[in-house]
This record gives structure tokens, C-alpha cells and sequence, in this order.
């Protein structure tokens, strides 16, 4: 294994070397958390499929496969779907708003008057997004180094909040381009071709197979169709998302980069798919789904490639882990700190400014790694922050990019009742039921109509300042030369 180790450590290494170096980069608040929205569409695109590409989408998506052959692959399409529906209905209306978070958003539209609420709910989807990805570590570090859990969260997450801490979103953006890298090869170019011919080839796979493994519906009507109202809506309205729109240097790049970075996970889903299917062949009797691709690189890869892949999985894991982390602490600081001490003099771009948010990412994160040592499976609170963010935030959210009528007390209203009825639905029907957000969506829906349109509307001024930021003439950030 020492090759495959010399590999990691290179990696690791790599990973704190750009933070580094992103450290000398981030000298303004909008370097920090947006890089100076100046990302054009190679590095947009790399970085957008890095940060949505995560554990659950490699090692889940290949687990899934395992489970069900070829439909295990819908619950990585979805990611894929919503990443496009946002790039091409939505993310040049986001990327011309020039504003830091969601709920930034909310109060342009609305009023000023949607921003904790909405902020609170968004913290903790960003927060337990953060605390799933650290707890992977574990997994990974295990196969590697045969590591104890504590220790391999405390190591994974530490280099994370260190890179994050030192540059901010240009470290992240630097690292998250490697990490597409060496996730195109480790996953796409060397794991995938590999398992299929270890397998047998398709013919020998189909032979050995049910053949509901290779129904493309196989897994479920029901279960699809849950996993585009969480995981493709969720990528329309997810902090950790937005905040890389912001980071385009115009909105063709958010357009047509992110487009094609919803296109690559369309791909990635499908390669995790046929990487469990062939897992199956070759491993049929494994205790857990999810071991399937720690055991197919394991046993089935020759040495100095298993390290390279192995590097794929910690890159996916580390990717959306600093995408989470900095989402949460931006809206710590911006949407709830900011708000509660009553911090309403114009923002001042700065070190000041800087040191404030490097100080809440390095707060966030410490915060992420003991909860994640402290949870030993944090599926149901993840489903629990998912639920929330759907149920309580698309309506408003969708609502306020593409109706005029919506209002403030509407917005409001549909938040708050949108996410108490996810809440009571989930302890009626448990936590992991589908039922919940359903309902939950329906009835944040309903609220909003109704209490739209028995208020007065959003005043003409409001509606004028955010149809000015919409089109992209009113900004104060002074333009920065592009990045590729």
C-alpha cells in the first residue's frame, strides 16, 4: 500500500497548499466568499460539479447500483436534472442579483423582511450537509489506514476547515477543481472501465443478473419521484449552490457552465450505477450496500491506482464538505449574527470583513467535527434539513422569481407553515416517510397564494429596486479581471 499512500498524503498535501495560496487571493469579502465573482466556464463548471458530486453521489450512488443494478443511478440523475434547471430557467436572474445569500435574495424581493427565518432554516440544511460529508471521512480513512473513526473525522475535517479558513471560496474553488479532476479519472476513466471488465462485461453482468437490474424504472415509481421533489428541487434553492452562481464572472458562464456541469452528473450517474452492478457480480453477498465501492477498490484495483481512487472518493467527500462548510458560515454570519446584533450599516469590503467571516468558517467547522464525532448515522436529521428546506423555502423562493403578487406576508407565512407542517408531518408519519414533504410543499404553496393575495402588494419602489437588480444594472462591486 505504500504507493497508494504516497498518493493520498501528495493529495492531502495539495489540498492545504491551495488553501495557502488562496489565502494571498482573498483580500476583499467578495473574494472570500464569491471570488471576486470572476470564474469563468471551465472553472465555473469544474467547481459546480465538484461541489454537488459529494459522498453520498459516489459512494451512495454506487452503493445504490449495487442495490437495485442500473435505476440506483436516479437519485445522482436528479442532482443532475435540478443542477440544469437552475443553470438554464434560473441562475443568469441569480448570478445579476450580486448578493452573498438566499435570504439576501428573500429581502431584495420582498421587502427586507424574510431574512432570519429563512436563514435559520438554511443554516442547519448547510449545517448537517456539512456533518454528513465529515462522517464519511471515517469510511475512506478506514480502507486507507485502518484508522479509528475519531481520529479519521478529526484528520478529514480538520485539512477542510483548514484550506476553507485560510482562503475562503478561492481555495475552495481551487481545490474543488482538482478535485474534479481526480474525480474524472479515478471514478470515470480508471474505476468504472475496470469493474466492468473484473465483472465480465455486460454480457456475463446480464447473465448473472436479475433482470429487474436492468429496468431502468426498477427501483420505484414512488422512490423517483421523491428524490426529484428533494434532490432536484433542493438544487434550485440550496445555499451551498447559489453561492457558486455567485462566483460567475456573467451569467452566460452560470448559464451554459453550469449546464454543462448538470450534464457531467448525468454522466457520473450513470457510471456509479454500472460500478455497483458489477460490485454485485463480483461481491453478492456483501453486509452493506455501501461497502460496495470501498471492497471493489480494495480487492479489485492494482496499487498506486486504488491510492488514485481512493483520492476520487476523498475528493467528492471534500468537495461538498468546504461547498457546505463556508454556505453555513455565510449564512451565520451574514443572515443571523448580522441580523441579531442589529448590523444594519452598509457592508465595507475589507480584511475586517474578511477576518469576520474567516473567524465564523473556523467556528462552523469545529462545531461540524464534533457534532460529526458525536452522530454515529445522521441520515434522518439530513432528511430532516432536506424536508425542511423544500417544504419551507421552494415555494417562497420560486415564488418570488416568478411571480410578481407574492408578498411579503405571504413569503412569511409560507415558510412558517410550510415547515411546522413538515415538522408534525414527520412525527406523525416518521421521519424518513415521504408523506411529509408532500404535504408540506402543498401546503406552503396554498398559504402563499392565499396570503399573497389577501395583502396589499409588494410596494412599486421594491418591485422597481429588484427588477433593476434582476436585469444586472444595479451593482456596487467593482468589476475584477476574469478567471478561466
Amino acid at each position: 500500500m505504500a504507493v497508494d499512500y504516497t498518493v493520498i498524503v501528495v493529495y492531502l498535501a495539495g489540498m492545504l497548499a491551495m488553501g495557502w495560496w488562496g489565502m494571498r487571493r482573498a483580500k476583499s469579502k467578495s473574494e472570500f466568499l464569491v471570488a471576486g465573482r470572476r470564474l469563468g466556464p471551465w472553472m465555473y463548471s469544474g467547481t459546480m460539479a465538484a461541489i454537488v458530486l459529494g459522498g453520498a453521489s459516489t459512494i451512495g450512488g454506487v452503493g445504490l447500483g449495487y442495490q437495485y443494478g442500473l435505476s440506483g443511478a436516479w437519485m445522482v440523475f436528479t442532482i443532475g436534472l435540478g443542477l440544469l434547471a437552475l443553470s438554464v430557467f434560473f441562475s443568469a436572474r441569480i448570478a445579476r442579483l450580486k448578493v452573498y445569500t438566499v435570504s439576501e435574495m428573500l429581502d431584495l424581493r420582498y421587502g427586507g423582511r424574510a431574512g432570519v427565518i429563512s436563514g435559520v432554516v438554511m443554516w442547519a440544511y448547510t449545517l448537517m450537509l456539512a456533518v454528513t460529508s465529515t462522517i464519511a471521512y471515517a469510511t475512506i480513512f478506514d480502507v486507507l489506514f485502518d484508522m479509528n473513526r475519531t481520529l479519521a473525522i478529526i484528520l478529514g475535517g480538520s485539512i477542510v476547515v483548514a484550506y476553507s479558513t485560510l482562503g475562503g471560496m478561492w481555495s475552495i474553488t481551487l481545490t474543488d477543481m482538482v478535485q474534479f479532476v481526480v474525480k474524472t479519472i479515478g471514478v470515470l476513466l480508471l474505476l468504472l472501465p475496470i469493474a466492468v471488465v473484473k465483472a465480465g462485461g455486460f454480457g456475463e453482468m446480464r447473465a448473472k443478473l436479475p433482470t429487474e437490474y436492468f429496468d431502468p424504472l426498477g427501483i420505484g415509481g414512488e422512490t423517483i419521484f421523491t428524490y426529484v421533489l428533494i434532490y432536484t428541487f433542493g438544487m434550485l434553492i440550496g445555499q451551498d449552490i447559489w453561492q457558486r452562481v455567485f462566483t460567475a464572472r456573467s451569467d452566460k458562464v452560470a448559464r451554459y457552465g453550469g449546464t454543462v456541469a448538470g450534464t457531467y452528473c448525468l454522466v457520473y450517474a450513470i457510471a456509479g450505477a454500472v460500478i455497483g452492478t458489477a460490485a454485485k457480480v463480483m461481491y453478492p453477498k456483501l453486509p452493506s450496500a455501501d461497502a460496495a465501492f470501498a471492497t471493489i477498490v480494495k480487492d479489485e484495483l492494482p496499487m498506486g491506482v486504488r491510492g488514485l481512487v481512493l483520492a476520487a472518493a476523498l475528493a467528492a467527500v471534500m468537495s461538498t464538505s468546504s461547498g457546505a462548510l463556508i454556505a453555513c458560515a455565510t449564512v451565520a454570519n451574514n443572515d443571523i449574527w448580522s441580523r441579531l446584533r442589529g448590523a444594519a450599516a452598509p457592508e465595507r469590503e475589507g480584511h475586517d470583513e474578511v477576518k469576520g467571516n474567516r473567524a465564523f468558517i473556523l467556528i462552523m467547522g469545529v462545531a461540524v467535527i464534533v457534532i460529526a464525532i458525536a452522530l454515529n448515522d445522521v441520515v434522518e436529521a439530513l432528511t430532516v434539513a432536506y424536508n425542511l428546506l423544500v417544504g419551507g423555502l421552494l415555494v417562497p423562493i420560486l415564488g418570488g422569481l416568478l411571480w410578481r403578487r407574492g408578498t411579503a406576508p405571504g413569503a412569511l407565512a409560507a415558510v412558517a407553515v410550510g415547515g411546522l407542517s413538515v415538522i408534525g408531518l414527520m412525527w406523525g408519519y416518521g421521519i424518513l416517510a415521504t408523506e411529509p414533504v408532500y404535504y408540506g410543499l402543498l401546503t406552503s404553496l396554498a398559504v402563499y397564494v392565499v396570503v399573497s393575495l389577501a395583502t396589499r402588494p409588494t410596494d412599486a419602489a421594491v418591485l422597481a429596486a429588484w427588477r433593476e437588480r434582476l436585469a444586472g444594472r444595479d451593482t456596487t462591486e467593482p468589476r475584477a479581471p476574469a478567471a478561466v
